[in-house]
């Protein structure tokens, strides 16, 4: 028996096997995709994070229902965190929706590929690197993409920044338009006190050629988590100029913004 295959039957429950049995997601004959998303991987990966999404964090997830339940579909969030928790809270919330469960594919920064065996992993669940080909080819195949348009403008801002909204890229909405796909915007509450930065040192990010290096907690707090989905947007596909664009980015922006707020207004502190 191999150890991908002992853990599996070790860690898997068999609730959490007939949950992830509804997601049709087609794969090789060894349990592979294309872009090497792999299925045992993601079972495990996925059964050692439920105590991390539910105890430890204890994330809230509200508004999951809108969702599609299938075809294409960009979900976009605010960005926090020094690492990519907010991903995979998202995609945990989706995946465990006792409806309907879907399993979303997260657009990545650069950087994370080239860290040695964190790369295979991040692909292997789910994961891919955050290039406009690859998106345009997943929403092609319907599936559900999470993205964050801040990049690491947005996850190495500093505390005193948080939940300030960065410079979103323009390039979600014209996929949107391009492959007539809903946008569900997302606002994330909570990552940003899971490692606040007090300061970023860029000398010596530019030294180690990565993106930022921050001065933080060397631990991740157990911050309450809370995620409000918005409802759908929808964009025509027209020959816009890029200053028309930049005001339907503004729009789903917006969207964010008031998402953050609400959860904001709705937790009773950070570890409550």
């Amino acid at each position: 028996m191999s150890l991908k295959s002992f853990l599996k039957a070790k860690l898997v429950s068999k609730e959490l096997n007939q949950q992830l049995d509804k997601i049709n997601k087609p794969v090789g004959s060894l349990g592979y995709d294309p872009w090497g998303f792999n299925t045992d991987t993601n079972r495990i990966v996925l059964a050692l994070f439920s105590s991390v999404y539910h105890k430890y964090f204890r994330v809230e997830a509200k508004g999951i229902e809108s969702v599609p339940d299938t075809g294409p579909v960009l979900i976009i969030a605010n960005h926090s965190g020094q690492l990519p928790i907010d991903g995979m809270l998202i995609a945990y919330a989706l995946a465990n929706r006792k409806e309907t469960p879907r399993l979303p594919r997260a657009m990545i920064e650069r950087f994370f590929p080239t860290v040695p065996f964190l790369g295979n992993l991040l692909n292997q669940i789910g994961a891919v690197l955050g290039d406009p080909d690859n998106c345009a080819k997943m929403l092609e195949n319907d599936e559900a993409i999470v993205a964050f348009p801040e990049g690491i403008r947005g996850s190495g801002k500093l505390y005193k920044d948080r939940y300030q909204l960065q410079r979103f890229g323009n390039g979600f909405v014209h996929l949107a338009m391009k492959h007539n796909t809903p946008i569900i915007p997302v606002g994330v509450v909570g990552c940003e006190e899971t490692i606040p930065a007090f300061a970023n040192i860029k000398p010596l990010a530019k030294l180690l050629g990565i993106p930022y290096a921050p001065i933080a907690l060397p631990v991740v707090l157990p911050a309450k988590v809370i995620l409000n989905f918005g409802e759908p947007i929808y964009f025509t596909n027209e020959d816009l100029t890029e200053e028309q664009v930049t005001r339907r980015v503004e729009k789903v922006k917006s969207a964010i913004n008031a998402l953050t707020a609400k959860g904001l207004e709705e937790r009773k502190g950070i570890f409550q």
